[in-house]
């Protein structure tokens, strides 16, 4: 999920795509439901309402407003992957264009989703939560456009949302750095305090001292999606306390190139791409996949088979995936962690998995008794920390 309030000027780069003809590629890369009493439903394609609407023109133009740069190394990045393998899978079947580093906030955010509705675009993704009510707002204007809303929870007859389980690559890459730790302090760089973030923490955490019972997460937070020396500041504070393992929750690699200064490890996220730049530290990045869904989706507009839903796609799904891993982990290791999620990857293990009890949360106090899985909504709002995470929970602003 992504907080409102993002910094950058509105830059109309719409960029026309070459219309390219080919098979589909598997890619790389946030966020889903995130608000008190959201209702959400595990698995792919749920909560289905309406009917499907016939999309009648020769060619689809899909309009996709990003939050970022598209070259941010993270986030948008892979969102950019997924737009031009939908390009490649659908060839002239569509055309597509973008406006990146749009700010989350309702009167820029709004005039660039507007625009493409205005300029008959007839499926439009908004890639950031900032962009939620916004989308919203125009879906009501143009009941013959679909919009399709990442990370958020409001749907409509003619709009949907779309997230990934990401938790369940973050668990298994915790089960990496649990093994790779040889000081027993891991640190962790988080975004914004909201309940996607938290969860992240808990799932990797939960995957650490899965492999190291001993050791320990402590979380400092930047209140950033996008801030590179904000964040390698907070990386740096953390190896200054000792720890040699990070993760992070940021579109930037500041975090790993921070570790690969120091001599230590990192954990990215949502690319592969992060590794390019801290090759030495990078141990892998949960990634996102949106390739499939965006390629899923247009083809539906197409066929007029779109029915409106909240899409919360698993690993067996496709939906996430972890990374290459890094030449420096153990043979052991990227066995032990290749079987984890292929166990994931086969629908064995699940989100569900990863947060059944016995767990109790950092102060000591049992949260979930032996052999009980949290429902969706518990997961979806996450307020706590699971036990060997170092840190608070600061209000949201």
């Amino acid at each position: 999920m992504r907080k409102p309030a993002r910094r950058g000027l509105v830059r109309h780069v719409i960029q026309a795509e070459e219309h390219r003809v080919g098979g589909s590629m598997v890619i790389t890369r946030r966020r889903l439901i995130e608000a008190a009493g959201a209702m959400a439903v595990g698995g792919a394609m749920v909560s289905v309402i309406g009917s499907g609407r016939a999309f009648a023109a020769d060619k689809l133009k899909v309009g996709f407003v990003y939050v970022g740069p598209i070259n941010d190394d993270g986030w948008t990045a892979a969102h950019e992957e997924g737009r031009q393998a939908m390009m490649k899978a659908l060839g002239d079947k569509v055309e597509s264009s973008y406006v990146e580093n749009v700010p989350e906030n309702a009167a820029d955010a709004e005039r660039v989703i507007r625009d493409f509705a205005q300029k008959g675009y007839k499926l439009i993704f908004t890639t950031s939560f900032g962009f939620m009510d916004p989308t919203v707002t125009v879906a009501a204007d143009f009941p013959d456009t679909t919009f399709i809303h990442i990370s958020g929870y409001k749907t409509g007859p003619n709009m949907g949302t779309g997230m990934g389980k990401i938790e369940e690559p973050r668990y298994v890459s915790g089960l990496i750095a649990g093994k790779m730790t040889k000081t027993n302090k891991l640190g962790y760089v988080a975004a914004f305090p909201i309940p996607e973030v938290i969860r992240g923490i808990n799932a990797f955490t939960l995957g650490v001292r899965k492999v190291n019972p001993a050791a320990t997460v402590k979380v400092v937070w930047t209140n950033t999606w996008l801030d590179p020396q904000t964040e390698r500041t907070a990386a740096e504070s953390l190896l200054d306390a000792g720890i040699d393992v990070t993760a992070q929750h940021q579109d930037s690699p500041a975090t790993l190139e921070a570790d690969e200064a120091r001599g230590a490890l990192g954990v990215g996220y949502d690319s592969a791409n992060m590794a390019a730049k801290a090759p030495k530290a990078t141990l892998t990045s949960p990634i996102f996949i949106w390739g499939p869904f965006y390629i899923q989706t247009a083809t539906e507009v197409l066929n007029g088979t779109w029915k409106t839903s909240q899409w919360w796609g698993s690993w067996k799904d496709g939906a996430v995936d972890l990374a290459p891993l890094g030449a420096m982990i153990p043979d052991d290791v990227k066995t032990a962690a290749m079987a984890e999620a292929d166990k994931f990857k086969a629908g064995t293990e699940s989100i569900y998995t990863i947060f059944t009890g016995p767990i109790k949360d950092n102060t000591g106090a049992d949260k979930l008794a032996a052999g009980v899985s949290m429902k969706d909504d518990e997961i979806l709002n996450f307020n706590w920390f699971v036990e060997g995470v170092d840190g608070t929970i600061p209000k949201s602003s």
